[in-house]
């Protein structure tokens, strides 16, 4: 392997740490060990360093638009093609919780790339988004800017499982 492929790995590792650290930190705080908790946060944030470091390394960090259509080809990946396939296969393997993550993924990722393209049409034509407050569904990840709705139209949660996205 080469330098692109390390920095490639090491980004995905350095990533999935991160998102491991913070689940396991959301356990340890519910098992009562806040310490324990803050020392997985902490470290998960230095995976966010190195990853970031990494990323730049490989040149893919761009300005905003191209930002913009880089997760947007990502989200439209996702929901186009990833997950349904990832969906049938668990559903043929009887994988019900899979299934369930799968399936709220691909309609969550829908609407990013949703408003990921209304970003990138407010940004090439040289205009910020108007200023609203961005909520998330904590049981499926649906995302909505503004206001919340009474259930989740993913996964059918009641608006209290919202939360909003802090600045």
């Amino acid at each position: 392997m080469g330098t692109k492929e390390n920095l490639e790995a090491a980004f995905s590792g350095e990533s999935q740490a991160n998102r491991k650290y913070l689940a396991f930190a959301d356990r340890a705080e519910s098992e009562g060990f806040e310490q324990i908790a803050y020392l997985f946060r902490g470290i998960a944030e230095a995976e966010t360093i190195h990853a970031h470091n990494h990323l730049r390394a490989m040149g893919k960090v761009g300005d905003t638009e191209e930002n913009l259509k880089s997760a947007i080809a990502g989200e439209d990946y996702e929901y186009k093609d990833m997950y349904p396939e990832f969906l049938v296969e668990s559903e043929a393997e009887g994988e019900t919780q899979a299934s369930t993550g799968f399936r709220f993924a691909l309609e969550a990722e829908q609407v990013h790339s949703t408003l990921y393209s209304e970003a990138l049409r407010m940004a090439e034509a040289g205009e910020d988004m108007p200023v609203q407050d961005l909520y998330l569904c904590e049981v499926c990840g649906h995302t909505v800017l503004g206001s919340i709705p009474e259930r989740c139209p993913i996964c059918g949660s009641k608006q209290e499982k919202y939360f909003k996205v802090e600045r």
